[in-house]
């Protein structure tokens, strides 16, 4: 008596757990998949973005040169020229005919 029974596997067993393995698998893979896709959206969102800052960063410092410029004497002195006809006394205006 002193041998022992070899257990005897059930081949059930064994199938259940093999197909709760590749079925978890098989849904890792697929969030795995999900999951880059989204990246790359972010990613293209992101340089999407990127460009848009770039533009209105571009905006908003021609913005700015053009307030410095309608704060400038420069301004005044053109649009009293363009707008009202002024002129300095010793300024000679040439026109075409």
């Amino acid at each position: 008596m002193g041998r022992y029974k070899k257990k005897n596997k059930k081949p059930a067993g064994r199938a259940s757990i093999t197909f709760i393995v590749i079925f978890l698998l098989v849904v890792m893979s697929i969030q795995i998949i999900r999951l880059y896709e989204k990246d790359q959206e972010y990613i293209a969102r992101e340089e999407e973005l990127t460009e848009q800052l770039d533009q209105e960063t571009k905006r908003q410092d021609k913005l700015t040169e053009y307030e410095d410029y309608i704060g400038s004497q420069q301004y005044i002195e053109d649009t009293a020229k363009s707008k009202l006809g002024l002129l300095y006394e010793n300024e000679i205006i040439f026109r075409e005919k």
